[in-house]
């Protein structure tokens, strides 16, 4: 088995227009100075030219020698917000243009066009910059329906997938053809949510090899779904890992749905890692047992704790979970050290019986 890497770090919630904020460099001299040694790098143009980098690599190479520069390496590449616009339903359209390029605003059909090529030019770009998984959203057709109120129409939820498994099974194709892994947030409001709706998903793209899980346990803690138990059944396809913290506290008030509280007030709420509810034990002794070889990435999300705090804790809280995983049994200084006519007579074997 071998040990995973890391501590890496999602630069998705600390991009910004200040310096050091504001560039790949200085957001890679940052992360380095807080002991961070990867880097996951959202597909924003003000880090990275995804067309140049699908088709250069020499371009690729560049980036990655600015990077290690400062001791960093690129984790994965993640684009979660162009992920989320391959498949959106009309009651969303205003609220994820803002994901979209302006002159794509109010016109779903290009929307999905562009989102479509920039998740395709990404899987080339993480095999040009020699990476092995990638981490984007699903988007969601059925997420409107996802409580049984009214009653759903026989078949809904199936075209949904299968509509969904139409829209991905190219792009999923695309990352077979670079050697990449293409792996899903299980995340609220994606189709893919939980693990009976990546059982769904799975099966209507016909167990595609790269059809892999972005494992988050913190979304799971919100929903209350067993997240160690999700390590056991979906392990072999488990690429990418996000170390992230959440709490649930219900109260005769507010429970999983929210009320719609803001997030401070919400039962179930996002915490800065090591300050909320999840088993991080359990979950780096699981993924340990496994044999999980990816990254552990901190993305850093809380409704309490600054940012800056979040990510210079993140560091060693990953750093000290990650198990360097054994290369003997524990036991080998008791071992017997007797050769096989010996074991035979322990079971009371006669030598040429057979």
């Amino acid at each position: 088995m071998t040990a995973m890497k890391g501590p890496g770090i999602f630069l998705a919630q600390f991009l910004g227009d200040t310096a050091p904020f504001d560039t790949l460099d200085g957001l890679a001299e940052w992360a380095a100075g807080l002991g961070f040694v990867g880097v996951q790098i959202p597909c924003d143009p003000r880090l990275i030219d995804l067309k140049t980098a699908a088709e250069s690599k020499d371009y690729c190479d560049e980036l990655r020698g600015r990077l290690a520069r400062f001791g960093i390496e690129p984790t994965e590449l993640s684009t979660h917000l162009q992920g989320q616009l391959v498949a959106v339903h009309p009651a969303y359209d205003a609220l994820f243009d803002g994901f979209a390029p302006a002159e794509v605003h109010g016109r779903p059909d290009a929307r999905q066009a562009w989102a479509v090529e920039q998740v395709t030019l990404a899987a080339k770009a993480s095999a040009n910059l020699g990476l092995s998984a990638h981490a984007t959203f699903s988007g969601a057709l059925a997420w409107p329906y996802v409580y049984p109120w009214p009653q759903r129409p026989a078949g809904l939820v199936e075209e949904a997938f299968a509509e969904l498994a139409r829209r991905w099974t190219p792009i999923l194709n695309a990352f077979e053809d670079a050697g990449v892994d293409c792996a899903f947030e299980i995340h609220a409001g994606e189709d893919i949510h939980d693990g009976a709706s990546w059982e769904r998903f799975l099966a209507a793209v016909g167990e595609h090899p790269r059809a892999r899980i972005l494992f988050d346990p913190s979304h799971y803690v919100l929903q209350q779904l067993d997240y160690l138990d999700f390590i056991d059944r979906y392990h072999d396809r488990i690429s990418c890992f996000h170390v992230k913290d959440a709490e649930f506290n219900p109260s005769g008030r507010s429970g999983v749905y929210g009320g719609y509280e803001s997030w401070v007030n919400r039962a179930g709420r996002f915490r800065s890692t090591g300050d909320g509810q999840v088993d991080f034990v359990g979950v780096f002794s699981k993924l340990a047992q496994y044999g999980y070889k990816g990254w552990a990435v901190l993305e850093w999300e809380c409704a309490l704790k600054r940012s800056e705090d979040g990510a210079r804790e993140g560091a060693p809280f990953i750093r000290d979970h990650i198990i360097r995983v054994t290369e003997r049994p524990f036991d080998d200084f008791a071992a017997s050290g007797v050769d096989r006519a010996a074991i035979r007579s322990l079971l009371g074997l006669k030598e040429g019986e057979a």
